[in-house]
């Protein structure tokens, strides 16, 4: 139960004074339904409304907030002409200027002979001092009540320094800021739950004191990151992810595992089928994945590798630990495709132990997919591959010991949970290819052991990458078509022009016939918008030789193995992030050929975008890059467009704030050491720090929660 304290900030915006539907309707869409989420949205900037002078002294082309008379108002004689408003002070004259005008709105607003305070931009027209659509009226001091300027005439007090937020389109800033004051009003000062000496030490202020000086900033830099402020709201946020991190990994630890330590003879068959000796990374991760397993807790682990460094091969060492003591494993990939190609793999080498494998996936149907099920829940199968298909209720296995699930990022937590349901007290283990920086590791994946693989198998050639302008397509077209001639199998990627396939399916579609002209029937096209069984046929021929280039929109990124594949091509390299780049780099050089990328761009380059491509040129480290990617667009950004499965921060920027998210984790673990129910007067505090940042889930691990 949320506690009682909170209520008044989880209620819809209507209850707002001065919101109703339509506005509602609008801030929910930028910052969410509840007040608490407007609470979130701290300013971006601010405006400065400190200079006040005179008319005469009033320079063009500056903000100025002027004390002013009204004297006359001179509405327009044709429809589209400017409704004026003639003001004056000691020094001159100055005209408001307004278009549109509808009804006596401005007569109530600027009553004759009243003063009032106006500021905007100010113009010079014909000599004459010009405002127009001022930003901000309101009546002067002392002429607030006067008779003739009634409250609802719709002037407020002007705000000398005006916070500046992200707004949506129909939103306007007037009407969001006085819905952000409308909801700091109802906020209630909150049951303090930092480290006093903690809080002591970093001179931070009470919760609601930060937040209210973050939304009514003096000046641009009082809304600095490394604010006192700021600081101590970011790591309230941050305290709240790895707290619940802490308590789904302490629940974790709680709940029966079984012990599952095989005899080792399957992967022992597995590893003399190999045509190489697993890397040193390899054999680190799986001593660290065979202890978890061989706990009677139940594991819980993030296996990280770059892209081509082995994985897979981990991952079913560790599946046959499970098969050799009698149990059944199975491995989940994001995509059919995904899925096919980790069966073709691991089908000969499950051979090689005598292991029995089996696909299941949303296409299999009839006969076939009912034999599958029938085969699993007898336990006549050993191993099983598919996608979001085995969460399907009708699926059962006759005793799951493990779930690996590749592409953690692609999938939720509840998902996670969903499969590893389907068996007794069964092990998880979790895989991506998308290096991860440190810190985004601790934010997303807190609650999991991580195991990283760092080196490539032996044999594997470093990529040689270059940038090269568009401008130079022709001589990029001869060098591809000099490869072709030398046998190689080319990838040729399209751009992400925006969030928006169509526009995507477009590029691809051109490329894809202007390289026709030149290639003729070696050109496929693989794109997202193709039938699952269109998509698999065009990978299937590129892979048989049969199309010799594939030209493709990101669908390619993850997953895909062609090992005769050894050029990659990427058009407007500028508009993809680092890892996504290192990832589509990553579908070549998987044989022992050498294999090259070419990145081409489009000039000329942004700061970031040119980082960004030499970076690439320079490395070929994942992990590298991922840090890069980081610290050059921000959290965000860094795993491509919103995955689910990463927790997304309002107050806290993970490039500025990593200390503090250091502080977080080491807070937290203290905090489940001394206090694993969280009933301690900290400890209550705490908890409704949970409900606060709405990580509601976390509390109810809690055996009193």
């Amino acid at each position: 139960m949320r506690p009682d304290i909170l209520n008044s900030l989880f209620v819809p915006l209507t209850t707002l004074k001065g919101v109703g539907p339509q506005v509602a309707k609008l801030i929910e869409k930028l910052t969410g339904p509840y007040i608490v989420n407007l609470l979130w949205h701290l300013p971006s900037g601010v405006i400065d409304r400190r200079f006040t002078p005179k008319i005469a002294e009033a320079p063009g082309g500056q903000v100025a907030t002027l004390t002013v008379r009204v004297d006359g108002h001179a509405p327009p004689l044709m429809p589209r002409h400017p409704y004026k408003v003639r003001c004056t002070d000691e020094t001159g004259v100055l005209e408001l200027v307004f278009f549109h005008v509808k009804g006596n709105y401005l007569e109530k607003l600027l009553p004759l002979g009243h003063k009032v305070v106006v500021s905007g931009k100010v113009e010079r027209f014909r000599e004459t001092p010009q405002i127009t659509h001022p930003d901000r009226i309101g009546p002067a001091e002392g002429e607030v009540g006067n008779a003739g300027m009634p409250p609802a005439a719709g002037a407020t007090a002007v705000e000398l320094v005006e916070p500046v937020y992200p707004l949506t389109g129909g939103l306007s800033p007037k009407t969001l800021r006085r819905s952000i004051l409308a909801a700091l009003a109802v906020t209630q000062e909150l049951p303090e739950w930092l480290d006093p000496a903690f809080q002591r030490q970093q001179h931070w202020p009470a919760w609601r004191e930060a937040l209210r000086s973050m939304h009514n900033p003096e000046d641009e830099n009082a809304l600095a990151l490394n604010l006192p402020a700021r600081r101590r709201l970011a790591f309230d946020e941050m305290l709240a992810n790895q707290l619940a991190l802490a308590l789904i990994r302490l629940q974790q630890r709680r709940l029966a595992g079984r012990k599952v330590a095989g005899d080792g003879r399957l992967r022992r068959a597995v590893i003399a089928a190999l045509p190489y000796a697993l890397t040193s990374a390899q054999e680190q991760s799986l001593r660290e994945i065979y202890a978890d397993m061989a706990t009677d807790s139940r594991m819980l682990r993030l296996l990280q590798g770059d892209v081509g460094s082995g994985k897979t091969i981990v991952a079913l060492l560790a599946m046959l630990n499970a098969v050799e003591c009698g149990y059944q494993a199975a491995l989940m990939a994001p995509t059919e495709l995904l899925a096919r190609q980790h069966l073709d793999s691991l089908a000969p080498l499950a051979e090689a132990a005598g292991v029995r494998l089996g696909l299941l996936t949303g296409r299999d149907k009839g006969k076939g997919r009912a034999a599958t099920l029938k085969a699993l829940a007898a336990g006549e199968l050993d191993l099983l591959v598919g996608t979001h298909a085995l969460f399907q209720r009708e699926v059962e296995f006759h005793d799951l010991g493990l779930v690996v699930i590749d592409e953690q990022h692609r999938f939720g937590v509840h998902q996670r949970l969903q499969l590893s349901a389907k068996g007794r007290a069964t092990d998880v283990l979790v895989m991506t290819a998308t290096p991860i920086p440190r810190t985004l590791t601790l934010t997303a994946y807190g609650d999991m052991e991580v195991s990283r693989l760092t080196e490539k198998p032996p044999g594997r050639l470093p990529i040689a990458t270059r940038t090269i302008s568009l401008d130079r397509l022709e001589e990029v077209i001869e060098a591809v078509a000099r490869k072709l001639r030398e046998g190689a199998r080319v990838y040729w990627v399209c751009p992400l022009v925006e969030e928006s396939e169509v526009i995507d399916l477009a590029a691809a579609t051109e490329r894809h016939a202007l390289l026709s002209q030149f290639f003729g029937a070696k050109v496929g096209l693989v794109h997202g918008r193709m039938k699952g069984p269109d998509k698999d046929a065009a990978m299937s021929a590129f892979a048989e030789g049969t199309i010799e280039i594939l030209v493709a929109t990101t669908v390619i990124e993850v997953g895909v193995n062609v090992s005769a594949a050894t050029v990659m091509v990427v058009e407007h390299a500028e508009r993809f992030g680092l890892a996504q780049l290192h990832q589509l780099r990553g579908r070549v050089g998987r044989g022992s050929e050498a294999s090259t990328c070419l990145l081409l761009y489009e000039g000329p380059l942004g700061d970031v975008a040119r980082s960004r491509l030499r970076i690439l040129r320079d490395t070929e480290d994942g992990f590298l890059i991922a840090e890069e990617d980081l610290r050059l667009r921000g959290a965000g950004e860094v795993l491509g467009t919103r995955q689910s499965g990463l927790p997304e921060f309002h107050l806290a920027d993970l490039t500025e704030h990593q200390d503090l998210l250091l502080a977080a984790r080491d807070d937290a673990r203290l905090i489940i050491d001394r206090d694993p129910e969280l009933e301690t007067p900290r400890g209550q505090a705490l908890r409704v720090l949970l409900y606060l940042f709405e990580r509601d889930a976390a509390v109810r691990y809690l055996r009193s929660g």
